[in-house]
């Protein structure tokens, strides 16, 4: 089953079944995620995994294809309003240039440690992008642009399941050992901003230190988010979307243009506060249930021949990304 919204003649009715189950099991998830504290991604792709049976289903094919993809891209483009560019602005030159040097350091770091374990330059842009960026946001945008033929499905849920132990665990480990730096507030926020995989654990590990820590977390976290469209941009400049491909033209997918677009319209007042607020529970309910529908779509048995070897560049990225965001934050903010 191939990563298009669906069979070319599918009509809306065609789309229905397949957005019922992926709305549905994402909104249980949701429900045991608020009521039990647990990440919303790990559980949107734990029920749609635990529905995988419905996969191979054909009448739910168009609408499952439909939520893991276009409803991806939209969350994307919604997720722009999170940031203004005067936001990141307010970090400064010097530290915004660590905020960016850590992210596609962290990005080379996975498409190198990928390309040395033989999984491909590819799947390690993937990986360090994911770990880089917005965790698992970041790793269904990467995967939408290097497309099927460079990411399949089983290894876009390994990704997944990988950045969402490991978001967890840093937010759990990250303030003690910001604690045991001797890090002041302001260093502690930049390292939970800087190397912490998914929004939510970044800010909740930030504030858990201290209200100015998660102030600059946040800021250091949406500059990330930011980045998103030029990280992009530079993967799709050099891995081609084709193996084996040479890149003759380029076109910026219309979800990377559109969070261009939308950031700059959002940094400009534009947007009624009102309206970012709606726009940003939109990007959070379609990112949800696209993790969803991945889960659903994802073939178990390459999951299980797999193995763990997978999840490396992910360990790798992620050790880099914390080692380079310490030691910016020791050297430029004590």
């Amino acid at each position: 089953m191939s990563e298009a919204a669906g069979p070319a003649n599918a009509s809306v009715r065609d789309h229905i079944p397949g957005l019922a189950v992926t709305v549905l099991a994402t909104l249980a998830a949701a429900y045991v995620s608020d009521h039990y504290g647990a990440p919303l991604t790990l559980m949107c792709l734990l029920f749609g995994l635990a529905m995988n049976f419905l996969g191979d289903d054909p009448r739910l094919e168009a609408g499952l294809a439909f939520a893991s993809r276009t409803l991806l891209r939209l969350g994307i483009v919604l997720a722009a309003t999170r940031v203004t560019l005067g936001e990141i602005a307010a970090l400064g030159p010097v530290t915004l240039a660590a905020v960016a040097g850590v992210l596609f350091a962290t990005l080379g770091v996975g498409v190198l440690a990928a390309r040395m374990l033989k999984l491909g330059g590819a799947f390690g842009a993937l990986c360090g992008g994911a770990v880089a960026i917005c965790g698992a946001s970041a790793a269904m945008a990467f995967a939408t642009l290097l497309g099927e033929k460079r990411i399949s499905r089983s290894q876009l849920t390994l990704v997944l399941v990988g950045i969402s132990a490991m978001s967890a665990l840093a937010m759990a480990l990250y303030p003690v050992l910001a604690e045991t730096l001797g890090f002041n507030d302001r260093q502690a926020g930049f390292l939970m901003g800087a190397a912490i995989h998914d929004v939510a654990q970044a800010l909740g590990a930030g504030y858990s230190v201290s209200d100015p820590a998660g102030e600059t977390a946040t800021i250091v976290k949406l500059a990330r988010v930011a980045l998103l469209a030029p990280a992009l941009l530079a993967v799709a400049l050099f891995i081609p979307r084709d193996p084996g491909a040479r890149l003759t033209s380029f076109v910026l997918p219309w979800f990377v243009l559109g969070f261009f677009v939308l950031s700059a319209v959002n940094s400009a007042g534009w947007i009624p506060r009102v309206a970012t607020d709606a726009s940003t529970q939109a990007s959070t309910a379609l990112l949800a249930c696209a993790v969803t529908a991945t889960g659903v779509r994802s073939q178990l048995q390459s999951l299980t021949k797999a193995g763990l070897k997978p999840l490396a560049p992910v360990a790798i990225a992620t050790v880099a990304a914390l080692v380079l965001a310490a030691s910016a934050a020791w050297l430029l903010l004590g």
